[in-house]
């Protein structure tokens, strides 16, 4: 009799021990669920521009067989842009060759300007700019060249300034070989938008 209790305890004990763990069932349930940002609807990137002294132009025609922007649903997907400045040129050249990172950043800015001139051409008012939701900055390097997103960053930078949390955005940061025109940068842009 002793023999039987004594074995059915150690088989007991066994069985308990081999139970699955519960803690990860209810660390699971009891994870807070994630909420989704809240963004300011009182934030105003047309003032915001103005205020960083910011001048949009005419958007530049495209330069082959393709528009501007396209509108699909509630996204607006905005074609490459380059660094065209506001005297008809071009930042031109390759980063980490002839043009600094700091040069690179300038010709992103300056790409990023462009972008929210065809944005507002697009909406007429870019208050109707419900997020930024990807950018993808093409970056004309030197083959050793790997610094790509400080280059970008001068973009991603432009657009948080502009609009807030809502200029936020998933982001590729890639070099190339060359690029039209030996521009330094091109980049191209998803935003979502409001009815």
């Amino acid at each position: 009799m002793k023999r039987t209790i004594a074995f059915l305890a150690v088989v007991l004990i066994g069985a308990v021990s081999c139970q699955p763990k519960q803690e990860n069932s209810t660390t699971v349930e009891n994870e807070p669920v994630k909420k989704e940002e809240v963004i300011d609807p009182s934030y105003n990137p047309e003032a915001k521009i103005q205020e960083l002294g910011i001048t949009l132009s005419e958007p530049s025609p495209p330069v082959a067989n393709y528009v501007n922007a396209v509108r699909v649903g509630n996204l607006i997907f905005l074609a490459g842009k380059g660094p065209l400045k506001p005297d008809g040129n071009n930042i031109t050249g390759k980063v980490g060759d002839n043009l600094s990172i700091e040069e690179g950043y300038e010709a992103a800015r300056i790409t990023g300007i462009n972008q929210l001139s065809v944005l507002k051409g697009e909406l007429g008012n870019l208050n109707k700019v419900k997020r930024v939701v990807k950018v993808k900055g093409m970056v004309n390097a030197a083959p050793d060249f790997t610094d790509h997103p400080k280059v970008i960053n001068g973009y991603s930078d432009l657009m948080v300034a502009v609009f807030g949390e809502r200029g936020k955005h998933a982001r590729a940061a890639v070099g190339m070989g060359s690029l039209p025109s030996n521009i330094a940068v091109e980049i191209e842009m998803i935003v979502e938008v409001q009815d």
